[in-house]
């Protein structure tokens, strides 16, 4: 039996230790209800400056009045979408989380989704450091993926080569910040609405027919 909901392609800047790309995450899934959505996850490391042990978010330089008012709106996000997070009271480096999820790309969506959406919850509604290797091994486990998916990751440069290509095209775009969605011809900055989403998937669908 065909598929009759149109095709949606999404280009999707997010990083692992960002929240309101897990709240954008969240709202393109709820696309998948009217859309055979196929996304092309760019993986933007946004704060390569990080340690892999991770450090304090005072570290971000925000001051206090801006942190708060960004993790009420936050909160206020995350209801509506019914999505836990633990207190953001650290970061931490995510470069070899976006290498992981990289790699299982090459298995097929049936291993990177629940991988990708393991990483997003394993920090920011777990607490736990993508940072830190033994963290990592431990979501490929818990996903039942093969250690060697970490070994390959975190050792062929074909991965790595995969973030520089993103990095230079968030560069071209003016991609600043995460997320960036780019659904047909609109670009939407942030953790936009589902309602524009909404908007801007019909309109990609209108002009694809």
């Amino acid at each position: 039996m065909s598929d009759a909901r149109p095709e949606l392609l999404v280009t999707a800047f997010s990083d692992y230790i960002c929240p309101f790309c897990y709240v954008g995450d969240a709202r393109l899934n709820r696309l998948r209800e009217a859309f055979r959505v196929r996304i092309n996850w760019c993986l933007l490391e946004i704060h390569p400056e990080t340690p892999p042990e991770g450090q304090p978010v005072r570290e971000l330089g925000y001051d206090t009045e801006t942190w708060e008012r960004l993790m009420a709106a936050l909160d206020v996000l995350a209801a509506e979408e019914g999505l836990q997070f633990a207190e953001h009271t650290f970061t931490t480096n995510s470069h070899r989380a976006l290498l992981l999820a990289e790699a299982a790309k090459e298995l097929g969506a049936a291993s990177f989704y629940p991988l990708h959406r393991a990483l997003f919850e394993a920090f920011l509604r777990d607490g736990r450091n993508l940072g830190d290797e033994a963290v990592l091994r431990a979501i490929i486990d818990e996903q039942g993926l093969e250690q060697s998916l970490g070994d390959q990751a975190w050792s062929d440069p074909r991965f790595e080569d995969n973030l520089k290509r993103y990095r230079l095209a968030a560069a071209q775009l003016e991609v600043h910040a995460t997320p960036t969605f780019f659904i047909g011809s609109r670009r939407l900055d942030g953790a936009v609405s589902f309602d524009e989403l909404w908007q801007a998937a019909q309109l990609a669908a209108d002009e694809s027919q």
